[in-house]
């Protein structure tokens, strides 16, 4: 049997042999694992002929280099890697570029291609519209215009993808009509979501409809329906709904494939005219021209157990909450990718903000 130290040999002659790999962040809730995964499968059937794969960051396994591992086994010579992200923070910018580069640097005769997020994108704001109307169809009938609608991001420390996030709400905003709408984050950032729902609950509106604008399911996500729960409980003259987060939903997964063709014509649109490593962005100007490092490296598999923790000859292990709640950003540069283990984090600029992580105080 072919191993990923022993590749399948193809002739000479052979043409290369695509690959496609989905790279996550990971998640310790097995639910949010086994969705990724099936999302990765649903993939499979839509690139026949092409092996399929998918790994994490963190958290999980496998890990991308154990995805990486196995299309080497496979004969795979071109990799078409994506993020499986909604948008892109430091995690698609610079996390997995990192890991993907010292992939292919140890592997010679292999070639890696990045695509991007899955970003701003009509297929995407149709996927968002059948969540809504989903949650819109359990409940009574209640005009829009007397509709607060709430979309809630993973929340990051890079304004450009929190700006999507608010994208995604006014395009939802105005496509359905409703009288109102707020942007929330589960973490990072500002505002979160409780101090979100107080605000939206006191513009006096007789429905408040909550959108986790997220591919899956997990700690953040339930964290979102608990504090709609919590705000339900506290104005109780306001009907609130919870709309579905994206899961694999079809457009969704056209979305995806989409990213990887786009590798292959050369259309890969990454944005970075707004990028706060490369531009100069208000309050971000300090990061401009960072190292691209990843600090995931040395917590890979990290979380699916005691046996599964690798140290990977670094004698230590860490763990960063990536439930999200530390306030910084990373710091990293887009020209290349370094195995510097000392995470020279940039601090976020507004970590002391009175309606973000830091400083927020439990009711």
């Amino acid at each position: 049997m072919p191993d990923a130290a022993h590749p399948v040999p193809f002739p000479a002659d052979a043409p290369e042999r695509f690959g496609v790999m989905v790279c996550g962040h990971g998640s310790r809730d097995e639910k949010a694992v086994a969705e990724f995964a099936a999302l990765a499968e649903r993939l499979k059937g839509r690139f026949p002929g092409w092996p399929v794969d998918y790994g994490y960051l963190e958290f999980a396994r496998p890990v991308i280099r154990d995805g990486l591992d196995r299309l080497r086994a496979a004969g795979v010579t071109r990799v078409l890697a994506v993020p499986g992200m909604l948008f892109a923070a430091g995690h698609a910018k610079n996390d997995i570029p990192s890991v993907l580069n010292t992939y292919a640097a140890a592997h010679p005769g292999l070639a890696v291609e990045y695509g991007r997020d899955l970003g701003i994108d009509p297929k995407m704001l149709a996927a968002a519209a059948d969540r809504v109307r989903e949650a819109l169809a359990a409940a009574d009938e209640v005009p829009a215009h007397e509709t607060l609608l709430v979309v809630v991001g993973r929340g990051a420390s890079d304004p450009d993808a929190n700006s999507n996030v608010a994208k995604v709400t006014r395009m939802l905003w105005e496509g359905f009509g409703f009288g109102w709408a707020e942007t929330a984050y589960s973490g990072v950032t500002f505002p979160l979501v409780a101090p979100a729902l107080d605000k939206a609950a006191r513009l006096g509106f007789r429905r408040i409809l909550v959108f986790p604008y997220f591919l899956f399911t997990g700690i953040l996500v339930d964290r979102i329906y608990a504090a709609t729960d919590d705000a339900a409980a506290r104005h109780k003259d306001i009907e609130f709904l919870k709309a579905p987060y994206l899961a694999d939903h079809p457009l969704v997964v056209d979305t995806f494939v989409e990213r990887v063709h786009e590798i292959l014509s050369g259309d890969n649109r990454m944005n970075c005219g707004l990028c706060k490593y490369r531009t100069q962005v208000l309050g971000f100007e300090a990061e401009v021209g960072l190292p691209q490092e990843s600090h995931h490296h040395h917590v890979e598999g990290i979380g699916t157990g005691p046996a599964d923790a690798p140290d990977h000859g670094h004698g230590h292990h860490h763990d960063h909450d990536h439930g999200h709640h530390h306030a910084h950003g990373h710091s990293r540069d887009h020209g290349h990718a370094h195995a510097d283990h000392g995470h020279h984090h940039h601090p976020y600029p507004h970590a002391d903000h009175p309606l973000g992580p830091r400083t927020l105080k439990p009711r």
